[in-house]
């Protein structure tokens, strides 16, 4: 696995922050259909808050300064909606901006488990309130007639890299955030916002629509990879916008999807100002990320010292540490926290086989979430070289190629951060903070300290990278630990056979979850249960190579299993496997199949089941099950077809990023 490293040449710290150069019409509810659970009507309510009563703030926007040529809320508010159009915002991280008025929509789906995140009653989703909320079209707490009030929706201003070339100011282009709201389930405080809600100053050339297709593939897959415990933002509920008919490579039916998270900050923030020199601003944004998004500079990890893998926390904000010359202050404790999560996240992507497609630094969560899914998909044939994306010609954003790309956006949030970091213990001092650094000592003093931290933070990406993602391989083939032989003599064999065998990479893991040990005595049981790993339509075509590749693997994995549990412990060994090896994972001809039943045949109840399966994918089957004291009402055939092998004609799926 390759990382670049974050030597001069790649590091351009001399220029300091510079790149060169409720309407009266009623919301459509279809009589027969419900977005609550089966067999849950709407007088029922399991717990949770009304949406009156959900506690909420606007923390971010009052921390941050606002577009100048709208200052406060009024100023916005009283300006003519369809004069809010794009422009470039300078010496301003956020434009406080409404969504635009929908008169007409039907609310198709929503998330339980997300309602239950942010613990809001279930029983919401049938009022007029919560519809009229979803689309944009209620403020809350918002005051007109108070100067003071800052209780606005609002859109973030951000730049970043796209496709390795930077790309300049991007920004909520379609997406409005109504609120934040502290959860008394989580204990978190999360940004709620609403994706499509109409032009910002920053949709650029687009219009600030979404369509209904995309949408539909970012509420599941958000809510599908918390189901996987991949850090993601979430999505809450999907509203169709039925005469809303935007432009793509064809006219489509609009949508707005409800996304939430502890952060919507990306790696693009603090590149735009990095880009613009807008130095005090660098220096807010930095500090509102260290104490609002990481609770507090104490909870950052303090410098590794030698043989140290996991760092302590409780270092004081004024605290600088490590000798001369490698001196870290807040700054790079900072840097190395946002360094840290993303490759823990990335590890999780790459056990799980789970590809963004477009890894841009706007993109890439300051607080490592998985964010923004376009042409995103699912590993099915495992393939290192696969993308998702079919404009992706030079395979950048490869499923190989994950794990670098993340750190080479990170290198260039460390080029944002770098005079912060590379000033050391200096960082608050007066002259430096009112005219940054002054003269030729001072700059290679600065460039060589941040240039350090930086090498260092990139094998400390490796290291955490590695550790996740050996475990999580580990839990996936029902091992109880980690042995330093495993990658090498496990790992690397299983994939090197998946590769050569054309297996599907998801597929395996659950069907390697029933296998028992006692079937794998003999080469005959083992090259029969070999068998069961490669797709039916194609068995016959199989050749003995392949099933010996895989056979000889099992011969392995069954010694390693033994070692680990003993023998006579199939049952709690299955058990432990199924619970980290999905049934379900949401694939690229499942996402089409789903947007042609709801888009073209009009159907409903089919989001409902897809995002149960979502939300609960370790089950071995969902119909007539009970789940948080519902009995889930499900199709079983549908189920056998979704968990089952993939359609030759759905397999190494591709689309575009239009959305």
């Amino acid at each position: 696995m390759r990382f670049p490293a974050p030597a001069s040449r790649c590091l351009a710290l001399a220029s300091h922050l510079r790149y060169p150069t409720f309407n009266q019409l009623p919301f459509l509810i279809s009589r027969n259909f419900s977005v609550l659970p089966s067999n849950m009507g709407s007088s029922s309510q399991p717990g949770g808050l009304p949406l009156k009563s959900l506690p909420k703030s606007w923390t971010l926007p009052s921390l941050l300064p606002p577009d100048p040529l709208y200052p406060t809320p009024l100023s916005s508010h009283n300006t003519p909606r369809d004069e809010i159009t794009p422009r470039q915002v300078r010496n301003g991280l956020f434009t406080y901006v409404r969504p635009e008025h929908q008169s007409t929509y039907q609310l198709l789906a929503i998330s339980p488990a997300a309602f239950k995140t942010l613990n809001l009653s279930l029983s919401e989703a049938t009022t007029p309130e919560f519809a009229e909320t979803v689309v944009g079209n209620k403020l809350w707490d918002f005051d007109e007639t108070d100067e003071s009030n800052r209780n606005y929706p609002w859109s973030q201003n951000y730049g970043g890299f796209q496709f390795g070339s930077w790309a300049g100011q991007l920004g909520d282009g379609r997406v409005i955030s109504l609120f934040e709201t502290t959860s008394e389930q989580t204990g978190k405080r999360y940004e709620v916002q609403l994706k499509g809600a109409g032009m910002t100053p920053y949709s650029r050339f687009a219009d600030g629509k979404a369509v209904l297709r995309s949408s539909i593939r970012e509420f599941i897959v958000s809510e599908a990879l918390h189901g996987l415990g991949i850090p993601t933002t979430r999505a809450l509920a999907l509203t169709l916008l039925p005469e809303e008919r935007v432009r793509r490579e064809r006219m489509e039916p609009g949508a707005i999807v409800v996304r939430f998270a502890e952060t919507w900050i990306r790696l693009g923030n603090f590149d735009l100002l990095r880009a613009r020199g807008e130095r005090g601003n660098m220096r807010v944004l930095a500090d509102v990320v260290a104490q609002h998004v990481y609770s507090g500079w104490e909870n950052l990890p303090a410098r590794l010292e030698e043989g140290q893998t996991e760092p302590k926390t409780g270092v004081k904000k004024e605290t600088v540490e490590g000798p001369k010359g490698e001196e870290q202050n807040r700054y790079s404790r900072l840097y190395r926290a946002i360094v840290r999560r993303n490759a823990a996240t990335v590890a999780k992507w790459q056990a799980y086989g789970f590809m963004n497609g477009v890894l841009n630094t706007d993109n890439t969560s300051i607080f490592g979430l998985s964010m923004d899914f376009g042409p995103y998909a699912f590993m099915d044939v495992f393939d290192p070289s696969y993308t998702p994306n079919h404009d992706d010609h030079m395979l950048r954003y490869s499923y190989r190629n994950q794990p670098t790309i993340i750190w080479w956006n990170l290198v260039r949030l460390g080029e944002a951060l770098g005079e912060m970091m590379g000033i050391g213990e200096r960082v608050d001092d007066e002259e430096y903070v009112e005219k940054g650094v002054v003269g030729e000592e001072m700059e290679k003093e600065m460039v060589g300290r941040a240039e350090k931290v930086i090498e260092q933070a990139g094998e400390e990406y490796k290291q955490v990278f590695l550790g996740e993602y050996k475990r999580l391989m580990s839990e996936r083939l029902g091992l109880r630990g980690v042995k330093e032989d495993d990658f090498d003599g496990l790992f690397s064999p299983l994939l090197d056979a998946m590769e050569a065998s054309e297996l599907d990479f998801n597929l395996f893991f659950r069907r390697l979850s029933s296998v028992k040990v006692a079937d794998l005595e003999s080469e005959e049981g083992r090259t029969e249960q070999a068998k069961v790993f490669f797709y039916r339509d194609g068995l016959s075509e199989t050749s003995s190579d392949d099933l010996e590749k895989v056979a000889d693997w099992l011969a392995f994995w069954k010694e390693r299993v033994v070692e680990d549990w003993g023998e006579g412990k199939d049952e709690e060994r299955i058990r432990a496997m199924k619970a980290v090896n999905p049934n379900f994972t949401p694939r690229g001809w499942i996402m089409d199949e789903l947007i042609r039943r709801v888009e073209k045949e009009g159907e409903r109840d089919v989001l409902k089941r897809a995002i149960h399966m979502a939300t609960y994918p370790f089950e071995d089957s969902w119909h007539g099950k009970e789940f948080d004291g519902v009995v889930y009402e499900g199709d079983a055939d549908e189920e056998k077809r979704w968990t089952g092998d993939v359609p030759r004609g759905g397999r190494a799926m591709q689309c575009s990023c239009s959305s």
